[in-house]
């Protein structure tokens, strides 16, 4: 399964076994879960269940994510491996797809609107800080079809991110309206590469209408 197999998953908010809504987040390049879950007082939804998997040495793949992709193996198939297994380890302790959030900063974000794109279905939400899709410049992503059957996806990036393209935040847009999504999508004039309060106010109103959500 790869290097990030094994590692620690750090848990927060509310117990497994009560919770109706669950959120996965992924961290970035060089942090760890705890920086990651530092988000949780910000965002302010107790009521979600929280994983968050630690990447091994701190990273998920060695290299930028516009890079040959298989440059960045086997760190990226591990990764999107791990994201598997966790949300089908969810699914059979019986939390439906719709209550289930994936939410990622850079590097993270950029894993999870890859693995949203890969392992579609109706999800709570994918929420994608400061991320995009993963593959080298001229990628098109036109293999994938499976539908996102109107899973609500935020893009939020600095319009001139040192790390992220902003051309790359609007083509992963263009690839999830593709797939079926609801899509949120703002490039915040100079913002730093940082989460900002517009968009954690944009992820509490997701996880909001999760939480309204039917079983």
């Amino acid at each position: 399964m790869g290097p990030h197999f094994g590692n620690p998953i750090a848990r927060a908010g509310a117990q497994i076994g009560s919770a109706t809504a669950a959120m996965i987040l992924i961290h970035g390049r060089n942090a760890s879960p705890a920086n990651i879950l530092s988000l949780l007082p910000r965002i302010d939804r107790p009521q979600f269940t929280c994983l968050a998997p630690a990447a091994a040495g701190g990273e998920w793949y060695p290299f930028s994510f516009i890079s040959p992709r298989e440059q960045n193996e086997p760190g990226i198939s591990s990764a999107l491996a791990m994201l598997e297994s966790l949300v089908s380890d969810l699914l059979a302790r019986g939390f439906p797809s719709h209550k289930i959030v994936l939410l990622g900063f850079s590097q993270g974000g950029c894993l999870v609107a890859d693995f949203a794109m890969r392992r579609a279905r109706k999800y709570g939400g994918v929420l994608v800080l400061s991320g995009g899709l993963i593959g080298a410049p001229g990628t098109t992503w036109d293999e994938f079809t499976s539908s996102l059957d109107g899973t609500p996806v935020f893009l939020g990036c600095s319009d001139v991110d040192s790390h992220i393209p902003a051309e790359r935040v609007l083509e992963s847009e263009a690839v999830f309206r593709r797939l079926g999504a609801t899509v949120i999508r703002t490039l915040y004039p100079g913002m730093g590469h940082l989460v900002s309060d517009d968009e954690i106010a944009v992820v509490q109103s997701v996880l909001d209408g999760v939480l309204a959500a039917p079983r």
